[in-house]
């Protein structure tokens, strides 16, 4: 018992420690368009910029010391109370922004929740008891008085404070990196990543910090600290030469979207399928702070997503070679570190499936165990019969969440569903409501929990595994089969499955052998067979060997299937036309179905 209460201590606080970073992330998240708007404009039109433009150039200083704190106050606000709540912490921020002369991001970060807070618990004393007709001169004069004050609070109280800290933070940071001691943070900032605070540590801390730096220096080494993508592609590599099964196999994808693509939470899963890969991650961190401090070089802004090429964008004139030797220790280090993790561990657990969840379900259907009939289908199916939305939630609401839902979508299109919106959202902008459906990632759960309590909730590892999505796509496509009426069709239809003879043979446009678990082999051979069969004959009817995932719901669709792939396929897809065969490389109904093609 006493272990229990432990544990759920220890989750209640990674909840909490993840929630706060989560708000000081996403008050900048939403505002990276202007930071690298104002960086561009930086990095090319300043004096020493790529083409100096004074004209110009008279928007960098407006832009960093008003446009951007106000940008974030503003959203601060909205995401305590609203419109009401981004109003007044916009007016409370300028209090901050005019009592000093470097970028008050961080005093942003303070006054426009405080904004948001103040005016939403002044709303819940007096707004009930304000009487009929005069609800506009209450909404207007209250946000407008709170804000008043507020804007001279944080103008006497706040902004001393805040510089006061400011410097001591600006006075630690420049210390830490004359002593070359920087590269160390990288032993704290990796670990977080792979919890999923990245977006936290990076937007939270180190961009408002590295932000104030560049002001003055014209470029900080704080940008790169977590969005250097050397380390994460150093492991992805390592896994291509060394890993095995799936992880070998999606390894190289994962590398190109999480190196160009700068979706760094896709090689979180490798790290935490093997923890001691974290060691990997943080020597190719330290090597490659190590390096950047070294070279004496930095970016001009933030470089948002972590992608090389975002990385190479935000670099100043005459930095390049010194980012990409940086970025490149970086990767050298972290590859050949998770190498001699790969090598040495014999735990056997190398396969990334296995730490993503079992479709039990579709494992039986494929491997010829029972089938639930209809009846029990709509069991099974029972808490999908109210799904109207589905949502994916991560952090930052961007990356990772923005992939998971497009594969989805893919998905349920294929599958014929209709009238069910597929969308992503960052995780603090969750609002309950019936009818929805919130898949996030395993790290990321509890606090989805908390935000829609009355939502279906399905936890994944990685937003790139296709195994629940499937289970998700089967039940909702189930819900449409489960009516009699349906089901009596279905059975029909099933009936006629293997006559040869009763299909649409002028519809048919293409012909697809379907591949899965230990048949992978059978079907390509099978597909190479059957076009050389079409060949023979003068017919040029396309042959295709592909994945259950991978088919479109139409009638110019003949498939061809294993009898123990039938049910499946049949569950998932309506409108295909289906043979199923004892034996794919050979089977009676070939003769027949080649003679009758178009």
């Amino acid at each position: 018992m006493e272990a229990k209460a432990t544990k759920v201590q220890k989750s209640s606080f990674k909840t909490k420690v993840q929630k706060f970073g989560t708000s000081l992330s996403s008050m900048i998240m939403p505002n990276i368009s202007s930071l690298i708007a104002w960086g561009l404009i930086t990095a090319i039109f300043m004096a020493a910029g790529w083409w100096p433009n004074a004209k110009i150039a008279t928007l960098i200083n407006p832009m960093k010391l008003y446009l951007i704190p106000l940008l974030i106050a503003y959203v601060g606000g909205r995401m305590v109370y609203e419109e009401r709540g981004a109003v007044v912490g916009a007016i409370a921020v300028m209090g901050v922004i005019v009592g000093s002369n470097i970028p008050m991001f961080l005093g942003a970060m303070i006054m426009g929740p405080l904004g948001g807070w103040c005016m939403k618990k002044f709303d819940q004393v007096f707004k009930d008891k304000v009487k009929t007709g005069f609800e506009m001169l209450y909404d207007n004069f209250s946000s407008g008085i709170l804000g008043m004050l507020l804007a001279i609070f944080g103008l006497f109280i706040v902004n001393p404070l805040v510089v006061a800290g400011n410097n001591l933070i600006s006075k630690g940071v420049d210390w830490i990196i004359s002593i070359h001691m920087l590269p160390l943070a990288n032993i704290f900032i990796e670990p977080a990543k792979v919890l999923f605070l990245n977006n936290a540590v990076g937007n939270g801390i180190l961009v408002p910090l590295g932000i104030q730096q560049s002001a003055s220096a014209g470029k900080s080494i704080l940008f790169l600290l977590e969005a250097d993508p050397g380390p994460g592609l150093g492991i992805l590599l390592a896994f291509m030469v060394f890993g095995k099964g799936m992880t070998k196999a999606s390894a190289p994808g994962a590398a190109i979207i999480q190196f160009f693509g700068g979706v760094h939470e896709i090689y979180f899963p490798y790290v935490l399928m093997k923890p001691s890969l974290i060691l990997a991650a943080i020597a190719g961190g330290v090597s490659g702070t190590f390096t950047f401090s070294l070279l004496e070089t930095g970016l001009k802004a933030a470089a948002s997503p972590g992608s090389i090429i975002a990385v190479l964008l935000m670099t100043p004139k005459g930095n390049y070679l010194q980012i990409l030797t940086g970025v490149a220790v970086a990767a050298i280090v972290s590859f050949v570190v998770a190498a001699l993790i790969l090598k040495t561990d014999k735990s056997g657990t190398d396969d990334l499936s296995e730490k993503q969840a079992k479709m039990e379900q579709m494992k039986a259907e494929s491997k010829g165990k029972d089938v639930p009939s209809a009846q029990t289908a709509a069991q099974s199916v029972k808490a999908y019969k109210d799904v109207k939305r589905i949502i994916f939630a991560c952090d930052a609401g961007m990356g990772s969440s923005a992939m998971g839902a497009s594969l989805l979508r893919d998905k349920v299109k294929k599958a014929g569903i209709k009238n069910i919106p597929v969308t992503n959202t960052a995780i603090n902008r969750l609002k309950d409501e019936d009818g929805l459906l919130v898949i996030t990632q395993a790290e990321l759960a509890d606090r989805a929990s908390q935000k829609t309590p009355n939502a279906m909730h399905i936890a994944v590892d990685n937003f790139l595994s296709s195994n629940k999505y499937d289970e998700v796509v089967l039940n909702l496509k189930t819900l449409s089969q489960i009516d009699p009426q349906v089901a009596e069709k279905e059975t029909k239809s099933a009936q006629n499955t293997n006559q040869a003879g009763q299909l649409d043979y002028q519809a048919i446009k293409e012909v697809d052998f379907i591949h899965h678990d230990q048949h992978v082999g059978s079907a390509t051979m099978a597909a190479s067979l059957f076009k050389d069969r079409l060949k023979k004959v003068g017919k040029n009817v396309p042959v295709k060997n592909m994945e259950i995932d991978d088919l479109d719901d139409d009638q110019g669709h003949l498939v061809i299937v294993t009898k123990e792939a039938e049910k499946n396929l049949k569950l998932r897809y309506t409108k295909i036309q289906v043979v199923s065969v004892a034996n794919l490389l050979e089977a009676k109904e070939y003769d027949y179905i080649v003679e009758h093609l178009a």
